[in-house]
């Protein structure tokens, strides 16, 4: 079913299928990361093709989609960051769009008095970080951007000393725990820096817990799950997944020591920032 250029009625809506409907909205709402500013930087639909061509699809969401890059740009600019930390690099893509915002915020490239790049990213794939170093190479932000490769909960406490602005999680999701409680409890978080956390509402959450996902009485149910969640690799389909980010994510929101907001962005991004004392 094809709608009109005019807003589609109840009817029409609740005979529609979900295919139709995410096309209608994509098409129609302005849902365009290339409407926002700033715009995508000019590499990552190359980098986002290449991943899809040398992963295939259902290991490639495990990149951050360009919605996601491009808000947690605008929070870069918004706090004035001037160093990241990011745990978890696979191919690239969210240490790139971090190290475009940071030219943004007037931030030069190459290490600091102490040797640091202003974004420390941390994999424990040799080879996903080799990938990601080329992608840096050709985005021209590689005086941005070291890789450290291992464990990241050993990597992340060794940074302890140096102080981020942004630390974006994005890597084993039952270490998130771990790695939000070395960044605060090591002060690798600067007290007006912000936590990222990504993934937190991956869509088999509200399986594990026996639920289903809140509707508004009023609405058709739809089946609005993406797709390729359901071949998504077996690291991301892990026993155990569901209930570490369920944990995590109440931890957190019984935590004093910090507040956050959970925005149900592809697969759900969480802000997290510290309260002062």
């Amino acid at each position: 079913m094809h709608f009109s250029e005019t807003t589609p009625t109840r009817e029409q809506l609740d005979n529609v299928s979900p295919q139709d409907l995410r096309a209608f909205y994509a098409a129609k709402a302005s849902i365009n990361p290339n409407l926002s500013t700033p715009s995508l930087p000019p590499t990552i639909p190359r980098v986002f093709a290449d991943t899809v061509a040398h992963e295939g699809e259902t290991t490639a969401v495990m990149a951050v989609s360009e919605y996601q890059g491009i808000l947690q740009n605008f929070f870069v600019g918004f706090i004035g960051a001037k160093r990241i930390l990011e745990v978890g690099t696979f191919t690239g893509s969210s240490a790139i769009f971090f190290a475009n915002a940071l030219k943004r915020n007037g931030v030069a490239g190459g290490p600091d008095a102490n040797g640091n790049k202003p974004i420390i990213s941390l994999d424990i794939s040799e080879e996903y970080a080799n990938i990601a170093r080329k992608n840096f190479v050709d985005a021209g932000v590689e005086d941005y951007i070291e890789v450290i490769v291992g464990d990241a909960r050993k990597s992340l406490a060794s940074l302890e000393g140096q102080t981020f602005d942004i630390v974006f999680l994005d890597a084993d999701k039952p270490s998130y725990k771990c790695y939000y409680d070395t960044a605060i409890e090591k002060n690798i978080i600067s007290k007006n820096g912000l936590i990222i956390a990504d993934n937190t509402a991956f869509d088999f959450v509200t399986p594990y817990l026996g639920i289903s996902a809140p509707v508004a009485d009023d609405a058709k149910p739809l089946d609005v799950s993406f797709d390729a969640f359901k071949g998504l690799p077996s690291i991301a389909r892990a026993p155990g997944l569901g209930k570490a980010i369920h944990e995590f994510n109440e931890y957190i929101r019984h935590d004093p020591r910090t507040e956050a907001v959970l925005i149900p962005l592809f697969t759900g991004t969480t802000f997290i920032r510290i309260l002062k004392d």
